[in-house]
């Protein structure tokens, strides 16, 4: 029998109710050994994932690791989309192994997580690892993270993927959020991230519209 296909979008797509997000050590100390990826399009790629998650109102973790003591704040472009949300502060390097983290993902109760985080190595490694083994659907935004070189990167990425953590980038979290552009409701949020954190792309959304008044959809 032949297979007959529907409108209708696949199981392993996210949307912003059927996942939380977890946001791990954006800090100073972290960022200054972070070689795999330059500071500039880090902070802008993390910055892009924080406020797509506020814009579409998805559960999200944020947390640190000795942020008085050692490691420094959170960037301000991941805490300024979540005012007032308290930061939970760790003292492990795998926030899986933290006791407030874990109360705060069972509060959610969502079974699809989606990480990023510096290091990709440590920090991003750890709960992934520590989540897929307790049953948990686990994506990782492979370019809102960071480690101490290429190859430490790479090879972290490769660990997790292997184990079944499934990639993707900080502009395809936007856009799988929003998905069809008949999504009014969302549309000038989401094109006003785009402008803002989109690279290249929301240089496009910004000709588009002021040239000529273009409008996805």
């Amino acid at each position: 029998m032949a297979i007959a296909a529907t409108p209708t979008p696949g199981k392993q797509l996210l949307s912003p109710k059927d996942h939380a997000l977890i946001l791990i050590d954006f800090q100073s100390q972290m960022s200054f050994a972070t070689h795999s990826i330059d500071a500039i399009t880090l902070r802008n790629n993390a910055a892009l994932v924080a406020h797509a998650a506020a814009s579409f109102k998805v559960p999200t973790i944020l947390t640190t690791v000795a942020e008085k003591s050692f490691s420094g704040p959170m960037f301000n472009e991941i805490t300024d989309p979540f005012p007032g949300q308290a930061l939970l502060d760790r003292t492990s390097m795998n926030t899986w192994e933290d006791a407030a983290v874990i109360k705060r993902v069972n509060e959610i109760g969502k079974e699809r997580l989606v990480f990023a985080g510096l290091w990709t190595s440590v920090c991003i490694v750890g709960p992934t690892l520590s989540a897929l083994d307790q049953g948990y659907e686990v994506y990782v935004i492979a370019d809102a993270c960071g480690d101490v070189s290429a190859e430490a990167h790479d090879r972290a990425m490769e660990r997790m993927m292997q184990a079944g953590v499934r990639p993707m980038t900080s502009l395809q979290y936007l856009l799988e959020l929003q998905r069809d552009w008949a999504r009014t409701d969302s549309y000038e949020s989401t094109t006003g991230i785009a402008k803002r954190f989109g690279g290249s792309y929301g240089l496009g959304v910004i000709y588009a519209k002021s040239m000529f008044g273009a409008h996805e959809g």
